[in-house]
């Protein structure tokens, strides 16, 4: 539990082996995430009751993380497999055009919508930008290009539109397929590409609710047009992530260090939380340890105030699952202890708010603070109260004792908070706050002597009831 940074793990072919996956959660997996963008429905559903299984068996509370495809702005094929593009050559892309009938000339395009969209001059970036095409005219299906940059260009390639504009929807048909089967396999989070508004959070919140579901909704900020809207997209979500590939592309390498910093600090200052992903172990796919770019890289976001840092094909599909998780959370440990304690929030004890549980959250925090807490004690329902404790820096570590497996799991993943299974004999409150030390005695994470602050509501087992704090020394 020195850790504080949570880890996210992507599931494929790599961990599919159990003694794998039990060695992944041993090394430090909080969350696990099933791409979507790959496998069937029965993969996800196999793969998320193989890490309920492996979880239960360890006594550990793991959760799983569904990330839908989102809109599939592609090219298609090439008769040859890949074409070589020369910098100053005519590129046609052509939405009309047989799937596998690209050549060196042109290529169809798997988004019928792109022309639609583009103009002479927009520049396009296929392949994660490492091709750059300049769109010199658009005629009914045919985007007539130049390449700027050119290079290999194989099969099924993305498309971003420098500076952003694709009109494309959030929520493809696929999704909300996917959606109402994240929730037939308990998913805890549901991650939503390319938001580009609030409602297209909202959207998913509908579509999730009408299913019977109960996950929390993670808004993955990768489109350019999403950060004007950004406060509205935080506030419309459970959780964001900061997707740094296709926002990288899209708003150029330059500018992508300063909207993460952003992207961090307004999710923390909402009472969100946020995932920081894309690339942040790539190496890591073929070599045994990291390179010193990528552990500054996840030192950095973690610096920021990120709640997990996540890794994708690494673990999925690397030949180093478990050296992987071991690295990322070396370094998460390492950055935790640079760091000094200090309020990240802005907020401060003169602010107004409006929910009790907040200003007793606040309150909490900046006591422990102040007397050195040894813990923050949480009983919680729904873990919000936990969760905002949790946004500010102090270094001191946050259980939360809920009942609810589902809460447990929701709070794997937020930052320097500990999920305890935690289920009073009584609804007195009091006796349930005697039980509530007892529990953490037991688990020796407090001991005689040691000062605590402890939040409940005056009923236990009443959702969003959180009204008391209280000092407590350990006897």
């Amino acid at each position: 539990m020195t850790r504080r940074t949570k880890i996210l793990a992507t599931l494929g072919p790599a961990t599919d082996d159990p003694a794998v996956l039990k060695r992944l959660l041993m090394a430090g997996v909080d969350v696990v995430r099933l791409n979507y963008s790959h496998g069937k429905a029965a993969d996800h559903a196999r793969r998320a009751a193989a890490v309920r299984s492996v979880a239960h068996e360890m006594g550990y509370d793991i959760g799983v993380l569904a990330d839908l495809q989102g809109p599939k702005i592609r090219i298609e094929s090439f008769a040859g497999g890949s074409v070589e593009l020369v910098e100053g050559a005519a590129f046609r892309l052509d939405t009309a055009m047989a799937a596998e009938a690209g050549d060196i000339n042109a290529v169809g395009c798997a988004y019928k919508e792109l022309p639609h969209d583009t103009r002479a001059g927009d520049i396009l970036l296929l392949n994660d930008g490492a091709i750059t095409l300049r769109v010199t005219a658009v005629q009914g299906t045919c985007i007539d290009t130049v390449v700027v940059l050119g290079g290999v260009l194989s099969n099924r390639k993305g498309i971003n539109k420098q500076g952003g504009g694709l009109s494309a929807a959030a929520l493809t048909d696929k999704d909300r397929e996917d959606l109402i089967h994240a929730i037939s396999i308990g998913a805890d989070f549901i991650a939503v590409s390319f938001p580009r508004s609030a409602a297209d959070m909202n959207e998913a919140r509908t579509l999730m609710n009408a299913g019977g579901g109960r996950a929390a909704l993670v808004a993955k900020i990768e489109r350019a047009e999403a950060l004007p809207n950004l406060d509205a997209i935080i506030k419309a979500s459970d959780a964001v992530m900061v997707a740094r590939g296709d926002l990288g592309v899209e708003i150029g390498d330059a500018e992508l260090p300063g909207w993460q910093k952003k992207i961090i600090a307004a999710s923390r200052e909402a009472n969100r939380m946020v995932i920081t992903a894309t690339q942040m172990m790539e190496s890591m796919i073929v070599n045994p340890i990291p390179t010193r770019a990528e552990v500054l890289d996840v030192a950095n976001a973690v610096m920021d105030g990120t709640d997990a840092v996540m890794l994708s094909a690494e673990t999925a599909t690397g030949k180093w699952p478990v050296k992987t998780i071991e690295a990322m959370a070396r370094v998460c440990v390492g950055a935790e202890r640079a760091m000094p304690s200090r309020e990240r929030s802005r907020r401060t004890m003169g602010n107004h708010f409006e929910r009790i549980d907040e200003a007793v959250a606040m309150a909490t925090t900046w006591t422990a603070q102040q007397m050195h807490a040894k813990a923050i004690v949480s009983l919680t329902e729904s873990g919000s109260t936990a969760l905002m404790v949790s946004r500010t820096d102090t270094n001191i570590p946050v259980y939360a004792l809920t009942r609810h497996e589902t809460t447990r799991r929701k709070m794997a993943m937020c930052r320097g908070v500990y999920p305890v299974s935690f289920d009073p004999s009584t609804a007195d409150a009091m006796q349930a706050e005697r039980e509530a030390i007892a529990c953490l005695k037991y688990r020796r994470v407090i001991v005689p002597g040691d000062r605590v602050l402890l939040t409940r509501g005056d009923l236990t087992g009443e959702l969003g009831g959180t009204n008391t704090m209280k000092i407590v020394t350990i006897v």
